[in-house]
């Protein structure tokens, strides 16, 4: 039998890795990301994803934006509105980004991205204008009865605007049955407002984005803001907490909207936020980015939303690499071939203690349920299906039994992939038939091994930088598994195994 030559099969592997190297040199020498994470400074990277429903009409859409403020410097802006006209005008004191189109029908989707420099509060030389004061409540009849009550049992136990607002938040609190009367008519922000106002203190509800590497989705939060005539002090209406955190954006803080639309139905706007660490050289030359070189191969070109789903994603090669290392040089046996990673992915979710835990309690519990299905001689598909429905059925009785037992942590065990665990269980029940509980411990215990190596170095904060920002190195990855699959020799626990017979 002629063999085939293994020298283009070297030379793809040469090219690949050559092309990922350069990649990754050329995107640390041209956009200057650096090799190692937490050597410049942070960037909070906000998008604002914009959706409804077009009717055939004119459009203006008009977002409230945020500027510079304390604890945070405007770096930049971009927009994505294919077709829309775009301008920012200035508005009662604050800014909104305004689309327009003559004609538009169906679903419709606009992006507003921000960027914004992390500061300390003490730098920032920002003052926001005092807001008005309204002397009358908006309510009346048993509603503004019901409001002056609350406020005039805050006032007994304050000395001032600050005071003042936290007793009336905690009048909120215990006087249920008043609070629920009141929140029929606005939220409880609109009332903290109004009563602070007749208290004749300066206050207005404004809107917070809480800034977390890789959230999605996300919505702003109401908060209160009260002016003493010399500062400004947030407030967490619900709880009362006063303050504002570090990872606190205020996104809107003027008495306007947030999204104005006219020509749209059913509108909503949710945000996405990634972290970055750009280079203080890069920051003070930021108008020179516009000039990008002609090669930019990055997913940051993507949306934010996009970009933070592939940081998960470029993640699993990773995995991916570290099983094809133990599997085929070291020869650790493995429930599946690429369990491990998603086992991995779901430690990254639930965190490394409660994600084995779970595992553990669900696949046990698993394999009770399916030697008593073997007994039933089912067919293969209805056999499968009984087990998935009941990994369900024990994912969720833990998560119920773990919240009446206030073990919040236990929840999280609803991110493992439930038709994995079922085809794990099933597996591992075919093989405890066959070869016994030994090979079944055996194989388990590779998995979690194998896991447990991937879940530190997919979580290690460097390799998480290189993945993120170096997507050459996917190339890489992709040669070293393409060349220990062409390894055809002794495994290394084979080694073991076959020593007599070697010497």
């Amino acid at each position: 039998m002629k063999r085939h030559s293994r020298t283009p099969f070297y030379l793809l592997i040469a090219l690949l890795i050559v092309s990922g190297l350069a990649l990754t040199w050329y995107r640390h020498y041209a956009f200057d990301v650096p090799w190692l994470p937490g050597e410049k400074r942070q960037v909070w990277s906000i998008e604002a994803k914009i959706e409804f429903l077009a009717q055939g009409e004119p459009i203006v859409a008009s977002l409230a934006i945020p500027s510079s403020q304390p604890g945070f410097e405007l770096m930049g802006e971009h927009t994505a509105s294919p077709g829309y006209g775009l301008s920012f005008v200035e508005k009662d004191g604050g800014r909104r980004a305004e689309w327009s189109i003559r004609n538009a029908t169906g679903l419709q989707t606009l992006y507003y991205r921000i960027d914004m420099l992390s500061l300390d509060f003490e730098d920032s030389p920002y003052h926001p204008p005092s807001p008005d004061i309204r002397f009358k409540l908006k309510k009346e009849g048993p509603y503004q009865t019901a409001a002056a009550q609350l406020l005039a049992r805050a006032k007994e136990r304050s000395a001032n605007a600050f005071t003042l607002t936290r007793e009336l938040i905690s009048e909120f609190n215990t006087q249920n049955q008043t609070a629920r009367f009141l929140l029929q008519e606005q939220s409880r922000t609109q009332w903290l407002v109004e009563l602070l106002n007749l208290a004749e203190i300066k206050s207005r509800e404004v809107l917070v984005l809480t800034l977390e590497d890789g959230r999605r989705r996300q919505s702003l939060l109401s908060y209160l803001q009260v002016y003493d005539g010399e500062e400004y002090q947030l407030f967490d209406p619900r709880t009362g907490k006063q303050g504002q955190a570090a990872n606190q954006l205020l996104w809107k803080y003027h008495s306007d909207s947030l999204l104005d639309l006219v020509g749209g139905t059913q509108s909503n706007v949710h945000f996405s936020v990634i972290e970055q660490e750009v280079p203080v050289s890069r920051m003070l030359d930021r108008d020179l980015l516009s000039d990008k070189p002609f090669l930019d191969i990055s997913i940051h070109s993507l949306p934010l939303e996009e970009q933070t789903l592939f940081k998960g994603i470029l993640l699993v090669p990773v995995g991916v690499l570290v099983v094809v290392f133990l599997r085929i040089l070291i020869g650790l046996r493995t429930s599946g071939t690429f369990m491990p990673v998603l086992i991995a992915i779901a430690f990254i979710q639930t965190s490394l203690l409660t994600g084995l835990l779970g595992f553990v309690l669900v696949v046990t519990a698993g394999l009770v349920i399916r030697s008593y299905l073997s007994q039933l001689n089912l067919l293969l598909v209805a056999r499968i299906s009984a087990v998935i429905i009941s990994v369900i059925a024990i994912i969720a009785a833990f998560s119920v039994l773990s919240f009446q037992l206030g073990l919040s942590e236990g929840l999280k065990i609803t991110f493992f992939p439930m038709i994995i665990l079922a085809w794990t269980i099933e597996r591992m029940s075919i093989l405890w038939e066959e070869e016994g509980p030994q090979e079944v411990l055996v194989q388990v215990g590779g998995s979690l091994f194998v896991a447990l190596v991937a879940y530190v170095l997919m979580t290690n904060e460097v390799v998480r930088h290189l993945t993120f920002n170096f997507l050459g190195l996917q190339l890489v990855f992709m040669a070293l598994v393409l060349l220990m699959g062409n390894y055809t020799g002794y495994r290394l626990l084979e080694y073991r195994r076959f020593k007599t017979m070697l010497k």
